[in-house]
């Protein structure tokens, strides 16, 4: 546990300091947590955070907490004027909650949205603090039921909709040597049967975190990625009504042969599974919401956060560091 603190705390330190460090590794995994001595908070006052899919979910309640928390917030929308969400978040009448809309699947809007952010910034010159990616849909389906449309459609969202928006406001967080920080999932770093089109979509985040942390290091930019497991049920990112929705769909898109191969029992089964997935999941918020909270107020953040139960956490790093054979064997077979 000890060890798994130190490689943790590795993470949070800036590059230089990591490798004078690593040479007191063997010292100081059994005996503290460098950065959890040495990091203090970042100041909030005066600091702006960009939350994308602030209608309900994560984003919603995060927009609530990092306002309580003193940060400007920009919190968009996919429903800013009609959208209940969008309206509480309005009613809390503060000039620090800025509701404003943003389809992160439109270039119009997400220009509209750097506009917006631009001119509500009491020091613009400073630059915008945070950006949190958080705007994401689920699926599911095994892949021969799985259309090419529906692919695209959550990439679109998941993960073009995190480049187009991170792309847009870059330059503001570049000025502020801010933070980027990417809601992923589990399922951004393992496979699970009939996630492909979500897992796609999210293993693509991933890659795109990484690759853009590795840019930004040089201007003092930290990008983070926040990878929970099974919240369904306290997101309602998926219901009972939209996976029966979704399985007709699955269904009546697929074709004969695919049908009579796998057979409707088997679908109905998929199905089922499916369904107790969305009820077996945490109920609680709170750990991703102060995952991300301390991606952008800590000095040092981690470069990932795993907000999960345990037997998630087991599996994720089995299956991210064993052989995939003994992988697939324990989990799959």
């Amino acid at each position: 546990k000890r060890a798994t603190k130190m490689v943790r705390s590795m993470e949070r330190l800036p590059y230089e300091e990591s490798l004078i460090r690593l040479g007191l590794f063997s010292l100081e995994k059994s005996v503290f947590t460098p950065s959890k001595l040495l990091a203090s908070p970042a100041q909030v006052d005066g600091k702006a955070v960009l939350i994308t899919g602030c209608d309900k979910g994560f984003g919603h309640a995060l927009a609530k907490q990092l306002h309580a928390h003193g940060f400007t917030v920009f919190a968009g929308c996919l429903l800013s004027e009609n959208g209940d969400g969008a309206r509480e978040l309005e009613s809390i009448k503060s000039d620090r909650m800025k509701v404003l809309q943003l389809n992160v699947c439109s270039d119009q809007e997400v220009a509209q949205a750097v506009v917006f952010v631009k001119n509500n910034l009491k020091e613009p010159e400073k630059g915008l603090w945070g950006l949190v990616n958080n705007a994401g849909v689920s699926a599911f389906g095994e892949v021969e039921f799985t259309s090419i449309d529906k692919y695209k459609e959550v990439a679109d969202v998941n993960l073009w909709g995190t480049v187009r928006v991170t792309k847009a406001f870059l330059p503001l967080v570049r000025r502020a040597k801010g933070r980027v920080v990417n809601i992923t999932s589990m399922l951004g770093r393992m496979a699970s049967p009939s996630r492909s089109s979500y897992c796609v979509s999210k293993f693509g985040v991933s890659a795109f975190s990484d690759c853009l942390r590795q840019e930004m290091y040089h201007w003092g930019v930290r990008v983070i990625l926040i990878e929970p497991s099974n919240f369904v049920a306290a997101t309602g990112i998926l219901t009972s009504e939209s996976i029966e929705a979704q399985a007709e769909e699955l269904w009546r898109g697929a074709s004969k042969t695919v049908q009579e191969d796998y057979g409707k029992p088997y679908f109905t089964r998929q199905i089922t599974l499916m369904k107790s997935f969305i009820n077996s999941g945490l109920k609680d918020m709170s750990l991703v919401l102060n995952d991300i909270t301390d991606a952008l107020t800590s000095k040092y953040p981690y470069t990932r956060y795993n907000p999960m139960e345990p037997h998630w956490c087991v599996r994720l790093h089995i299956i991210t560091h064993l052989p995939t054979a003994v992988a697939d064997w324990l989990y799959i077979y």
